[in-house]
């Protein structure tokens, strides 16, 4: 089992930058697969990004390629989300997942704000 804690999210104004990262526990961490997933208010969980164990492979959906980079430190125990261009549709609060073996384990999730 994994736990994760989210930090970095926060106010920032459209077409700037933020950086979230996110801690995990436990001395497997290389062997999730990591991503980020966001929940604006009224809408569903959607995907965002994720990087491979090894952080050779990395996916990310239309809406965010270009923009969004996700980036992990197997050596701490981290995993990175760093958004450039941001709109004000990136407005939500963002989770942090690991994914191993059929198992999926959350972050508490931080908010994310882009103002226009």
């Amino acid at each position: 089992q994994v736990q994760l804690v989210e930090s970095g999210g926060g106010l920032v104004q459209a077409g700037g930058s933020l950086g979230l990262s996110c801690a995990a526990s436990g001395r497997t961490f290389s062997m999730y697969r990591m991503g980020w997933f966001r929940q604006a208010p009224g809408k569903e969980r959607e995907f965002v990004a994720t990087i491979s164990g090894s952080g050779a492979s990395t996916y990310y959906p239309d809406s965010v390629k270009g923009r969004f980079t996700i980036s992990r430190d197997n050596a701490k125990n981290l995993v990175y989300l760093q958004m450039n261009s941001l709109k004000p549709e990136d407005t939500a609060v963002y989770y942090c997942n690991a994914h191993r073996n059929g198992n999926d384990y959350w972050g508490q999730g931080t908010q994310v704000t882009v103002s226009s």
